[in-house]
């Protein structure tokens, strides 16, 4: 069935959220936990499937919620019906800093492959699934497991990441190293596998790990400035408490003006 035809409006900064307008009997259905608000006149409810509608057997309604556990979603997903009589706005919230994606699957050709968790939002009609990594080393070392989200349908998804997102269309045979933690999403048609960093010495030392993720076009990808993963180290380390002892906050006398406050334990 075709998806709803939805209307959306993204805002805030680095903060974002997504209001989408709904028109009567259109729905849109999200993570669990993400929204934000909703008009009167919205009905909200939880399904085993994406389309709320009912008619597949428990059975696969029961296989397709599994699967989108493995994807990172929730095993019931929430619906958000308009049963007004006019445009109604439902919102939904990012969990953490970083940016919202509009995605319209009809110009990816209908499917995208996504990092685990992107997935915030979407027009009732698409569907939420799992992709495996082509490659054993690709699900080992490529930052994001052996399983993706994978995307489907005609209509609006809503994707969202840490840092700032930039999309980059690859030409056919055009190849583009990544690192492991910044790929958000990607057409189906981009082959995605690892490479490792080139010299014993730039591995151990450059600071960039030992693999990278090796693209190869055709195909558009999306791309994320700053994996929530290393904002998390970063803040772990810059803890007052890291490791049960005072850090310093960049300066010579860090250290110091711990010992003096009597602080440094």
């Amino acid at each position: 069935m075709p998806s709803d035809q939805i209307d959306y409006q993204l805002i805030g900064d680095d903060l974002q959220a997504v209001i989408v307008t709904l028109d009567p009997e259109e729905a849109v259905v999200a993570e669990a936990g993400a929204m934000m608000y909703m008009q009167d006149g919205i009905r909200m409810m939880t399904s085993l499937d994406m389309q709320g509608r009912g008619g597949n057997k428990l059975m696969d309604r029961l296989f397709q919620a599994g699967k989108r556990v493995l994807a990172g979603d929730s095993f019931f997903v929430t619906i958000f019906v308009n049963d007004s009589t006019m445009r109604r706005d439902v919102a939904f919230a990012s969990p953490f800093p970083g940016k919202i994606q509009a995605i319209d699957l009809m110009k990816w050709r209908g499917t995208i492959i996504a990092q685990k968790d992107a997935f915030l939002c979407g027009a009732r009609g698409v569907d939420v699934s799992i992709a495996f990594a082509k490659r054993v080393g690709a699900g080992f070392f490529g930052g994001e497991g052996f399983i993706l989200q994978k995307l489907t349908g005609d209509g609006l998804v809503f994707l969202h990441a840490s840092g700032t997102l930039t999309e980059m269309n690859l030409a056919p045979g055009e190849v583009l190293r990544v690192d492991t933690g910044c790929i958000v999403a990607m057409e189906q048609t981009v082959d995605y596998d690892i490479q490792m960093v080139p010299g014993i010495k730039t591995a151990l030392f450059g600071g960039e790990g030992l693999f990278f993720v090796q693209l190869t076009g055709p195909g558009k990808i999306i791309l994320q400035t700053l994996p929530f993963s290393r904002l998390a180290d970063r803040i772990i380390a810059a803890s007052p408490r890291a490791g049960g002892r005072r850090v310093g906050e960049g300066s010579v006398l860090g250290a110091l003006g711990g010992l003096l406050d009597g602080d440094n334990r």
